[in-house]
């Protein structure tokens, strides 16, 4: 199942070579998004008709659904389902509400006052992925944190299911976030809509959200093409298992498998301590994959990842620090020894009874992560990603006359005597 490798018989170069995913090399990929993305550029609401026909194989006339629509869809699911929704939206909603904080005003100088306050970006697009899994728990990952922070406008985005409408389960998530419109477009379409808007879909400044590689790929072209910035690289996803021999087989499998069944692309790696638990977690990924109803697009996954055998857990977490996982899972009695180590990762989730999936939906932490080794760099959402934090001082004339000359020989020695003369007439 797993190919193994020692990790203490590969090169750096080898080591390089293993932790790259979701490549372009030959941009077959950007090319692709370039050309989508020029189409909604140019024709708008039309180019999104003809693509939810050739790859969502729907038909529709209006390219969103309203509030009538969405209650009558929320009607649709069972009390328990929405009871489950209503428990993820309030743990999610507990654990970001702690994130928007008051800064102090900092005196640096005596009557020389500095400060930072909070502003909500206006207009952000939520991407809501539709393809082989329809996913409610993204919109309430992102829709919870751009409540908080108090965005003017928040525009949804999800492809159409075949009925050209979408899921009751997405329609409930709708009505607790007190969205009263969202539209039916996916893929790199969707992403280019809300950067350049259509006749239909509103301009944001800011895009949201996972998807699978053109999704991705189309985000970061946007961004270098436009003002309109994006959260960060996510998805496909991935997972890295650090497992030892007091880890269950049953359950590393399970989260390994949790990964995989998102889609051929996603990527589910173990590093072990122990060879004979690598056997185990092999035998167990094929016991579990042969009842799993994506087996399929899982055991495609699991063909594309792979486990590193290392002779201990700091071992382990180097391997991980390279790597840079997007969900880290440490199945080992002694994780409280190593946790200072991890120095990037997505999301980190300790011990045997912590599997990620409870992160993907309810613990209260957001499942929208960094990628393809951006967690080097990035950080996952949170309300932090949906403000802006705007410097504010003042100088009163104590402060002027303490900061003054400092201003002026700073500016006067860069050869900038205008900078100078600002500072200079006023002291006057």
């Amino acid at each position: 199942m797993l190919k193994t490798y020692h990790y203490n018989n590969l090169s750096r170069e080898e080591i390089d070579e293993l932790v790259i995913r979701n490549t372009d090399p030959n941009d077959a990929i950007l090319e692709t998004v370039i050309s989508i993305v020029e189409e909604v550029k140019t024709n708008g609401d039309p180019s999104l008709r003809n693509f939810a026909a050739k790859f969502d194989q729907v038909e529709i006339d209006q390219l969103y659904l309203d509030e009538s629509d969405i209650d009558l869809l929320a009607a649709t699911i069972s009390r328990d389902q929405q009871r489950a929704l209503e428990i993820a939206f309030q743990n999610i909603h507990k654990f970001h509400s702690t994130q928007l904080r008051k800064e102090r005003v900092v005196e640096t100088m005596p009557g020389v006052k500095c400060w930072r306050e909070v502003r909500p970006i206006e207009k952000v697009g939520l991407y809501i992925p539709g393809g082989s899994a329809v996913l409610p728990s993204t919109l309430l990952m992102l829709g919870v944190p751009a409540r908080i922070a108090g965005c003017r406008e928040i525009v949804v985005c999800s492809p159409p299911q075949k009925s050209g409408k979408i899921n009751g389960f997405v329609a409930y998530c709708l009505k607790l976030l007190q969205i009263k419109r969202i539209y039916l477009v996916g893929g790199a379409q969707a992403v280019a809509a809300m950067a350049y808007g259509t006749e239909s879909i509103p301009k944001v400044d800011k895009i949201f959200g996972p998807g699978n590689q053109f999704v991705t790929k189309a985000k970061s072209f946007i961004q270098g093409k436009t003002n309109v910035s994006i959260d960060m690289p996510a998805g496909p996803s991935e997972v890295l298992v650090i497992a030892d021999k007091s880890a269950n087989p049953a359950f590393v499998a399970a989260d390994l498998l949790a990964q995989a069944e998102h889609g051929v692309d996603s990527q589910a790696v173990l590093v072990s301590t122990d060879i004979d638990l690598i056997q185990a977690v092999n035998d167990e990924l094929a016991k579990q994959l042969a009842v799993l109803p994506r087996a399929e697009l899982a055991q495609k996954a699991i063909e594309n990842s792979y486990a590193i055998l290392t002779e201990d857990l700091r071992e382990a977490i180097q391997f991980s620090n390279v790597y840079a996982p997007e969900h880290l899972i440490l199945e080992t009695d002694n994780w409280q020894t190593i946790t200072s180590l991890i120095l990037n990762a997505g999301s980190v989730f300790l011990g045997h009874l912590t599997p990620e999936s409870a992160g993907d939906y309810a613990s209260g932490t957001n499942h929208t992560l960094p990628t393809s080794g951006y967690a080097r760099s990035y950080s996952g959402v949170s309300v932090d990603s949906f403000v802006k934090k705007i410097t504010f001082q003042h100088i009163s004339a104590e402060g002027l006359e303490q900061i003054g000359s400092t201003v002026e020989i700073l500016a006067e020695l860069e050869g900038l005597h205008a900078h100078k003369n600002a500072v200079s007439i006023r002291k006057t």
